[in-house]
């Protein structure tokens, strides 16, 4: 257990740091290209193809990281109408789905790497950088991902069916405020509970 908590740590470290790297140097990249061919007339000619390349693993790395906190938008109207019991099952096969899609596009992003190293494809702009240290950013992330999904559904099989069920974000934001929900004398706040869940009911679950 030691080991994969320290593993879970490093993954969770590499996909953060990624994720806010990329996306603050893209950000500055694009912001000193415009500078420059706005103010000085002197474009960066490697400048867009560069920015592109840093959202690409700050986007990729950081869907990796959302699936730690289950962060990914999904509809769960389905679940909350059956049973318990059912439910779990249910999120149980499309976590396994999930996880078979993740390894599959790990394992040919690696596949299709090799390729490019056979190929010895490289970038014109940037540098004349081998494309595929660009394109590790399919086979590593998605693993990163897949290893994500695993922890999830191992959760999933080692909890109650009783307590699979979360509650949505809005209410865990108000749980969070102090008022917890099955305790909760404020009148306020219940009615902003009802709320939320009857909003949900009409949003599918995407609030």
């Amino acid at each position: 257990m030691i080991v994969l908590k320290t593993i879970s740590k490093i993954i969770g470290f590499i996909n953060q740091s990624i994720a806010a790297i990329g996306i603050s140097a893209g950000v500055a990249v694009a912001f000193i290209n415009v500078v420059a061919r706005y103010v000085f007339d002197a474009s960066l000619v490697w400048a867009t193809e560069l920015t592109v390349f840093l959202f690409l693993w700050s986007v990729f790395f950081g869907a990796a990281y959302c699936f730690k906190k289950d962060a990914h938008i999904a509809v769960t109207i389905i679940l909350d109408l059956m049973p318990s019991r059912i439910a779990k099952i249910m999120l149980l096969l499309s976590h396994l789905v999930t996880f078979i899609f993740l390894c599959a596009v790990s394992y040919y992003g690696y596949e299709y790497i090799l390729l490019v190293i056979d190929l010895d494809e490289r970038s014109i702009d940037l540098w004349n950088i081998p494309m595929w240290v660009i394109y590790l950013v399919i086979p590593i992330s998605f693993a990163f991902a897949a290893y994500r999904v695993a922890e999830r559904i191992h959760g999933i099989l080692s909890t109650s069916h009783d307590k699979i069920l979360k509650e949505s974000e809005a209410e865990m934001i108000l749980a969070e405020l102090g008022e917890k929900q099955s305790d909760n004398k404020n009148e306020h706040v219940k009615e902003l509970n009802n709320m939320v869940k009857e909003v949900e009911k009409k949003t599918g679950g995407m609030l």
